[in-house]
This record gives C-alpha cells, sequence and structure tokens, in this order.
C-alpha cells in the first residue's frame, strides 16, 4: 500500500491530479491518496465550481498560503507543507505542472527524504524571464521520478544530465480529463446564455504578466483584437490579474469600443470546455489550452514569443505569434480560411495517462 500526497495549488493543477485521485481511488488495495491544496489560486467560488466540475473529492489538507510575491509564496508553502509530510509520513509526493506550489511541495518533500514524482516534467520554453520554467527546472532535478507528456520532453532531461531510469513517458494527464468531460462539456448551457448560436466565434485567454502587465503588448494585443472580432466575436473570460490591469491602464472604454469582444466573468471547468471547444479559433497564452486545442483540431494562436510545448506546433494546430500585432491578425485570417482541421493524434495523448503513471509509483 502506497500512501502518496497529491498536490494542487492553482486551477490549471486541479485538471491534472483528478485523473490522478480517480485512479487511485480505483485501485484501493494499492493506494491511499491524499490531496493537499496549498491555496496558490485562493479564489474560492472559482476552486469549487472546479472542483464539483472535475468530480474531485475536498482537499484533505488546506494550507490557506493566498497571494505573495513568488519568493515569499515558495517560503510560505514549504513551510506549511513539512508539518504535514512529518504528520502524514507519505510514501510519495505528487506534485504537477509549473506553479509555485509544485516546486515548493517538491521542495519540502525532497528535504524530509520523501520521495517526489513530478508529473509534465522536462518541459522547456528557454525563457528565463518566466517564473514558470525556473519552477519546472528546480522541480525535475529534484524529483525521483519524472513524468514527461511528450518525447521531446525526456529529450530535455536527458540534455540537462538527468539519469534515464528517473524518466517515465507517460503522456499527457490534461487530456485524461479532456476525454473523460468532453461529453459532459457539450451539455452545458454557456453558449446558449451568451448568444452564441453556432461555432462561428473565437475565445481568448490572456493572463501572463509579460502581456498584461505591460500596457504596450496589452495595447498590441487588443489592436489585433479590433481586427480580427470583425470578423467574428471574440470571447473573452478575463482573469483577474487581468481585469485589474484593464482598471489601472484605463483600458475599460477602449474594450468597450470593441463591439466583437466580449469581455465575461472567469468560467467552471466544463463551461469553458464547452465554450472553447466548439470554436472556430482560439487566441491564448496559457499552456494547458494549446494541448487541449491540438487534440481537438482547433486552431490556437499562442500570444506568447515561446512555447514549453513545442509538439503542439511541429505536430498540432499552434502557431507562436507573440504579440505582433500584424502576425496576430494574419494568421488569425489564415486559420479562419483553411478548412476545418481532424482531430490529431499524439503519442500517449490517449486519456490513459494515470494509470501509466500508477503503474510507475
Amino acid at each position: 500500500m502506497l500512501k502518496v500526497i497529491n498536490v494542487v495549488g492553482a486551477r490549471p493543477n486541479f485538471m491534472k491530479v483528478a485523473p490522478i485521485i480517480e485512479a487511485m481511488k480505483r485501485r484501493k488495495q494499492e493506494f491511499t491518496p491524499l490531496l493537499v491544496h496549498t491555496g496558490q489560486h485562493y479564489d474560492a467560488d472559482m476552486s469549487d465550481a472546479f472542483f464539483r466540475d472535475l468530480d474531485l473529492p475536498e482537499p484533505d489538507i488546506h494550507l490557506g498560503v493566498g497571494s505573495a510575491p513568488r519568493e515569499a509564496q515558495l517560503a510560505a508553502v514549504e513551510e506549511r507543507f513539512e508539518p504535514v509530510i512529518v504528520r502524514e509520513k507519505p510514501d510519495w509526493v505528487i506534485v504537477v505542472g509549473d506553479v509555485n506550489s509544485t516546486l515548493a511541495c517538491a521542495r519540502a518533500a525532497n528535504k524530509l527524504g520523501v520521495r517526489v514524482a513530478h508529473v509534465e516534467a522536462g518541459l522547456r520554453s528557454y525563457d528565463s524571464s518566466m517564473p514558470e520554467e525556473a519552477n519546472r527546472v528546480e522541480t525535475d532535478r529534484i524529483a525521483d521520478l519524472l513524468f514527461t507528456p511528450s518525447a521531446d520532453a525526456g529529450e530535455n532531461l536527458l540534455a540537462e544530465g538527468i539519469p534515464s531510469e528517473r524518466i517515465r513517458f507517460v503522456g499527457n494527464i490534461m487530456i485524461d480529463s479532456l476525454k473523460k468531460h468532453l461529453e459532459r462539456a457539450r451539455q452545458s448551457q454557456i453558449k446558449g446564455k451568451l448568444g452564441l448560436s453556432n461555432n462561428d466565434y473565437a475565445v481568448l485567454t490572456l493572463h501572463r504578466p509579460a502581456n498584461v502587465d505591460d500596457p504596450k503588448a496589452f495595447q498590441r494585443i487588443l489592436d489585433a483584437l479590433e481586427q480580427i472580432s470583425r470578423r467574428l466575436p471574440i470571447v473573452f473570460p478575463a482573469h483577474p490579474r487581468t481585469r485589474k490591469n484593464i482598471s489601472r491602464f484605463d483600458l475599460s472604454e477602449r474594450l468597450k469600443s470593441l463591439s466583437g469582444l466580449r469581455l465575461i466573468e472567469p468560467l467552471g471547468y466544463l463551461d469553458f470546455l464547452s465554450l472553447y471547444s466548439g470554436a472556430r479559433l482560439v487566441l491564448t497564452d496559457s499552456g494547458g489550452i494549446q494541448e487541449e486545442t491540438t487534440v481537438l483540431g482547433i486552431p490556437c494562436l499562442t500570444l506568447r514569443e515561446n512555447t514549453e510545448r513545442p509538439i503542439t506546433v511541429t505536430l498540432g494546430t499552434n502557431r507562436i505569434v507573440g504579440t505582433n500585432g500584424a502576425m496576430i491578425v494574419t494568421e488569425a485570417f489564415v486559420a479562419l480560411d483553411r478548412e476545418p482541421i481532424p482531430a490529431i493524434d499524439i503519442p500517449l495523448w490517449d486519456g490513459h495517462t494515470a494509470e501509466r503513471i500508477l503503474a510507475a509509483l
């Protein structure tokens, strides 16, 4: 019997941990899972919606860390997680993704001699300005088992000198959640509520500091969106950070003037999946959406200068456009004029990654 602490800290983690806990509960004779929520994302309403949509159990332990600058948040999570490890004495701590909680909990477990498994290991943007990149690299150095989503991630780890016996190619855990919940998501009423009677719309997500903390970058993106929104409506579930900067940079009136841009509140997992899975185009600076749109065959424009998921470009539907307004518009119109893309089959993005993780553990 293996006692395993599964760590979540922010919404992108929830979709990655849910299939693992579900798989462990199917194997009760072999695994005792515990769920620890660090509280790095502290919006209770949004967290509750994601837990409900993903059939995640209530966290066994909530650390309640809340918002703070990166180093302070890392220290707070580590300090609060250490007593949990001492009390629970787990065989493994599983961390997922690349948020601050991922690194902090890996550090705490490593310090106390508990084995660490990192799900979504080996992803690299090679952009040292991204805090997520620092989190990924250090977590991978610490982890005893590194679960990679794609072949290129394993190659990155080997190039960094990580022994091959610590690396396991298991596939993409995000796709486990996508495949399980897609049909349920299609029953959502969100498109009707937004007055979207067909698939002739785009979806936008925007939250990274390089885009929304920089008024010039934000303005360039808005200029491009203005042109695209004349062609089809763009639905924009706005992240709290983004909304804050819209006010801070006095962009509210500018956004109101864009009749084709629909600014809405953030959505739960099923409503959001329903929305973007039916879109003709997705524009994003997120990571996981690049993968999900590839599997669904939906054209995706990534509003960044790089991606830690290059397989979505080489094999998938993703295009890296940065914040160059002309490039964003050109690539958007190319995507909209292209014939529909069939769903894409990438090795081990098959909905069975959680089972492979448990077999390795």
